[in-house]
Order: structure tokens, then sequence, then C-alpha cells
């Protein structure tokens, strides 16, 4: 895996994925993402919230682009463990905070607002389509609220009140939030 943008761009790191219940996105998917990112949000501002965080790469990615202040939340240890070796190897563990626990608990926890907040979780998650509501009514959002979940098509969103776009790159979907 690679770092697209940004001060570390092109560094990579090889997270020891065997046996994970992660998903990391694939590079074409990131890359779609992050072109459309850059055009939307200033990276520097952001403050920057990832759940079911699996390798980090989206942390990494808005660190690398500028933003100062992101965090990580997933509860599967080994993942936890990769992300502090990781943040540690490339020099970025100021601008990263590490939560190993649930996200579910995080959100109901914590009151922090984030200016983009980013959930990849399981693709078979019972509660995937219950995230959109969750995220954007609870208390972690600031007022411009953008929340992206990554999918896969068999989840439609258009219908939400706060759905705003997906793009889609094959087998994953990106759909965006914000709050109207």
């Amino acid at each position: 895996m690679r770092i697209i943008s940004g001060f570390l761009r092109g560094r990579r790191f090889y997270p020891p994925a065997d046996k994970w219940p992660t998903r990391p996105t694939t590079d074409i998917a990131k890359e779609g993402l992050y072109n459309i990112l850059q055009n939307q949000i200033d990276f520097e501002s952001s403050v920057f919230l990832d759940l079911f965080g699996g390798t980090g790469n989206h942390c990494y990615e808005f660190i690398s682009r500028g933003c100062v202040d992101a965090t990580y939340v997933d509860k599967h240890k080994p993942a936890v463990n990769f992300v502090r070796k990781t943040a540690k190897d490339l020099g970025i563990e100021s601008s990263l905070k590490i939560y190993g626990m649930d996200v579910f608990s995080f959100i109901k926890n914590h009151d922090k607002k984030f200016s983009v907040i980013f959930a990849g979780p399981p693709y078979d998650l019972y509660q995937l389509p219950e995230l959109p509501d969750l995220i954007m009514n609870s208390e972690l959002p600031d007022e411009e609220r953008l929340f992206i979940l990554e999918h896969n098509p068999n989840h439609d969103f258009q219908t939400h009140s706060d759905f705003d776009q997906v793009r889609n790159y094959g087998e994953t979907h990106f759909s965006f939030f914000y709050k109207k």
C-alpha cells in the first residue's frame, strides 16, 4: 500500500493482513476518492475521523496532505498496534490520535467535532445501513458535516435526507453525506 500525495507521497507500508478482518481501500478507489476531496476540502484545516480504520490508510493520506488532527478508531488489536508502529515510522504520531475500541462506543462517548468523517466498515456489518443516521445525528460532525461511507453495491443511500452523491469504483462505492 502507498500514500498517494503530500509530503509522504510514495511512502509504502505493508500491513500483515493475513487473517485480519480488514479490507483496505484499493489504490484505484483511494485515488478517485482523494481526487474528489482535493477539490472539496482544505486538508490543512480538516479535523479528520477514520472509523473502522483498519490499516490507517486514510489517516496517513490526510496527514500527508497537511491535516494535523486525525483520529483513528478500530477495535482489532493487531491493526491498532500496526497503526501505532506505522505512525512512529512515518514520524506523524503527533498528528494522529489512536483509539483501540469499538466504533459504536466511540460514537456514543465522544463529543469532539470533526469536519470530515470517513467510515470503511466491513461490508457485511449488519449496522452498516444505520451509520449515516448514527453519524449525522451524533455530536461528532461539526457544522460542515461531511461524512463519507465506503460500502459495496448491495447498499444504496440515495434516498437518505443527507445524501449528496455516490462514486463507484468497481465493488467499492463511496457515499457522501452533508447535513442539510
